[in-house]
């Protein structure tokens, strides 16, 4: 904790404003002209209108001042970063009014038990693919609020990975939109991948967190929506190891690149991040990386020389906020998450690897995709994540934690995941995985397990389990309301 601390008080404070006036094009700073102690965040807002999304309206804004507000308590500048325990209804995205708007809910038959999102209509920005589901609850005293933010892929259209909004009123039947959206209180298409030939994301984009927050490094009239993805680019990974064949493929659509050399390749990806005021509308967040990713892949000798994928974000306390995200060992030969460590979410310190894989297990050849949720009970830490076994079978696992840091372990003793691929006929057949992990509260004591699924041919949805009783152990396939 020292050594982050440390690190974070040696560098320089930034902050970012959100300006009501339009955004003025891409502005070029001179060198003679850039502070050399402070580095300016360059924000991109995603136009709706998909004609002007080639030409994103760009601003930088240099903090002229090495510290945040001057009327700041040295309390709050040690512990810059807070979350809000309650939402006032203005700090809710509204619900959608756009027309375009459809229905994703889909009654349950014994082939597609636990879909609650299936893939777009044809033509829709998310007809071939869906995935990564990242889904929030709120609860006011006048009415309950569930958003789903999920990647989407179109095949009529080149380079179309995307990151949409879908929301509900239960969590289970939900509204989506068909293309980008128009207003704050539309649904659709809401962040594309970046254009600058030199970013981290200009490939694909999956969202793994969205955490709503407060900073001092942030000027809003309220809080905002911080959301972290994972950016894959155009530069390539080499991969020796021609067993990673079988199991770099659908969904993570890792495309390998055989050019003869004996060398087989794969796109790079790292952590990013990107805050909304609405949920839709979103700016990206230049990370220290020359990329703009929050940062690199380790060093040769590190476990995670490869690649950054997935990063889900934990408000722990004010000033520390944990990353967990996942990784390939190359040295051990097996998937594995890690876990870093931020007082104000945008510069972090690794502390290392926590979970791998285990032989003989469901999740033999790894754990990736992690999602953590603190119990709301006893403020022990759930990692729900996504098993690789032997075989190549994607199942999803449940560790727990005391502290959150490197003390996990597996819920089950046994060789059991807590979800598997289901049934010959089911719609998830192939595997489940991109467990999202919600604490229901109020009247029903329950968990939610939201996760991505694949069935035949490669057709994915996301589904939808509970847990079986009030603990997190066992969850079965929602099959419709139970009276």
């Amino acid at each position: 904790m020292e050594a982050v601390a440390s690190s974070s008080a040696a560098s320089a404070m930034k902050a970012v404003s959100f300006l009501a006036t339009p955004l003025t094009p891409r502005i070029a700073v001179p060198s003679s002209l850039k502070s050399p102690t402070t580095k300016p965040y360059i924000l991109t807002l995603h136009s709706s209108n998909p004609h002007l999304r080639g030409r994103p309206g760009v601003f930088c804004l240099p903090r002229c001042s090495s510290r945040p507000h001057n009327e700041t308590s040295k309390e709050t500048d040690r512990d810059s970063t807070s979350e809000p325990h309650s939402f006032s209804k203005s700090q809710y995205p509204a619900m959608p009014l756009s027309t375009e708007s459809i229905s994703a809910s889909s009654s349950p038959s014994s082939s597609r038990t636990g879909l609650v999102l299936d893939l777009g209509p044809s033509g829709s920005w998310d007809s071939a693919e869906i995935g990564s589901p990242v889904v929030k609850r709120f609860l006011s005293d006048e009415e309950e609020r569930w958003y789903m933010w999920y990647d989407g892929h179109s095949w009529e259209r080149s380079g179309s990975d995307s990151i949409g909004l879908a929301v509900s009123s239960n969590g289970i039947h939900w509204e989506r939109g068909q293309g980008a959206v128009k207003s704050s209180g539309d649904v659709g298409l809401v962040m594309s991948c970046g254009k600058d030939w030199w970013a981290f994301d200009t490939e694909s984009i999956r969202p793994a967190e969205v955490v709503i927050m407060s900073s001092t490094k942030v000027r809003a009239a309220s809080s905002v929506y911080w959301l972290y993805y994972t950016g894959y680019s155009n530069e390539k990974v080499d991969v020796l190891d021609d067993s990673l064949g079988s199991y770099l493929e659908n969904p993570e659509r890792f495309r390998f690149d055989d050019k003869n050399d004996g060398k087989r390749r794969i796109p790079k990806s790292l952590p990013g991040l990107a805050i909304s005021q609405d949920g839709r509308h979103w700016a990206r967040i230049e990370g220290e990386h020359h990329s703009g990713a929050l940062f690199d892949v380790g060093s040769d000798r590190d476990w995670d020389s490869l690649f950054i994928a997935a990063p889900q974000v934990v408000f722990h306390g004010n000033g520390d906020l944990r990353m967990y995200y996942h990784s390939f060992d190359v040295e051990n030969g097996e998937f594995g998450i890690g876990i870093a460590r931020s007082r104000d979410g945008i510069k972090w310190v690794k502390l290392g690897k926590v979970i791998g894989g285990r032989r003989g297990f469901f999740d033999e050849f790894g754990a990736v995709n992690p999602c953590v949720v603190r119990n709301k009970k006893d403020g022990k830490y759930l990692m729900a994540y996504e098993g690789i076994g032997g075989d190549g079978e994607r199942s999803i696992g449940l560790a727990v934690s005391c502290e959150g840091l490197k003390d996990w372990r597996r819920v089950e003793d046994d060789d059991e995941a807590v979800l598997k691929a289901g049934e010959r006929e089911e719609w998830d057949n192939k595997g489940v995985g991109s467990p999202c992990l919600i604490q229901m509260d109020g009247d029903v004591d329950e968990w939610r397990l939201y996760y991505r699924g694949i069935g035949n041919g490669g057709r994915s949805g996301i589904g939808m389990a509970v847990s079986e009783g009030s603990e997190a152990r066992r969850f079965r396939r929602w099959t419709g309301f139970h009276l």
